[in-house]
C-alpha cells in the first residue's frame, strides 16, 4: 500500500454460482461482487463469512469447505470457500485483484473509503467463454476490470475493455443497430465473438444488486 493510504490494487470478493441442477455441464453460472477491500487479509476474512452475510448457514449445504494455508485444494485458484447445495448448485467465494483505478483510500481495517460507501461502487466484469475447449460453454472465466464511483465512468470503461478490431462480431448495447433486440441480458454492455470462437461479455454490476438477486431470506 502506498504511504498516502491509497493502495495500488483492490481485492474484490466474488461469489460464483454454478447451477449443475439446471445444466449438468456447468455452463450455467452467475458471478456477483460481494465486497471490496484495500488489504488482502481483510478481503480473506470477509470472504470466509460472505455466505453467512447472504443469510446462508453451513448446514444449508451438503458439502462446505474453507481453504486453509498449505492444504491441497482442488476448487480453483483464488477460491477460498466451496459449498455444494443438496440440489447440486455450487457456490464459490473467491478474491479477484484489480487496479485501484479510482485511487480509493483504504482504512486501517482494510475497508475501502468510497464517497457514498463501498456498496455504491459500479464494477466492470469481463467474462470469456472458450467453446474450443468445451462446446458446452463450461470453460469460462470472469475477471473484474475495475471499480468506479460513478456509473457513467464505469460505462465508459466497459466500452473500452475490448478492441472491436480483434473480433469477428462486436455488439454494443444501446446502439441503433441493437435497438429492441439485445438478447444477452440486462447487465451486459458489450458482447463480442472472436474468429476462434471465444465469446466475451462485458457487464456492469453493483454490490446491492448481488444481495438483492441472490440473498437468501430467513423464514
Amino acid at each position: 500500500m502506498a504511504s498516502n493510504g491509497i493502495p495500488d490494487q483492490l481485492f474484490h470478493t466474488t461469489l460464483t454460482v454454478i447451477d449443475y441442477h439446471e445444466d449438468p455441464s456447468g455452463a450455467k453460472r452467475s458471478v456477483y461482487v460481494l465486497g471490496t477491500h484495500g488489504k488482502l487479509e481483510a478481503a480473506k476474512a470477509f470472504a470466509k463469512t460472505a455466505l453467512q452475510d447472504l443469510k446462508y448457514e453451513k448446514s444449508d449445504f451438503a458439502e462446505y469447505a474453507e481453504r486453509s494455508p498449505f492444504e491441497s485444494w482442488s476448487h480453483g485458484d483464488g477460491v477460498l470457500v466451496y459449498a455444494r447445495a443438496p440440489a447440486g448448485q455450487v457456490f464459490l467465494v473467491g478474491i479477484d485483484t484489480a487496479p485501484n483505478n479510482e485511487s480509493l483510500p483504504a482504512n486501517l481495517d482494510g475497508t475501502v473509503n468510497a464517497p457514498q460507501g463501498p456498496k455504491s461502487l459500479h464494477y466492470v466484469l469481463q467474462t470469456t467463454i472458450d467453446y474450443n475447449l468445451d462446446r458446452t460453454g463450461a470453460a469460462q472465466t470472469t475477471e473484474i476490470q475495475g471499480a468506479y464511483i460513478h456509473r457513467v465512468d464505469a460505462l465508459k470503461a466497459a466500452h473500452k475493455c475490448l478492441d472491436p478490431k480483434e473480433f469477428a462480431e462486436f455488439n454494443v448495447r444501446d446502439t441503433p443497430e441493437m435497438a429492441g433486440q439485445w438478447p444477452y441480458g440486462e447487465d451486459v454492455v458489450v458482447h463480442a465473438v472472436a474468429e476462434t470462437g471465444q465469446n466475451s461479455f462485458v457487464t456492469l454490476t453493483t454490490i446491492p444488486g448481488a444481495h438483492a438477486r441472490h440473498g437468501k431470506k430467513r423464514t
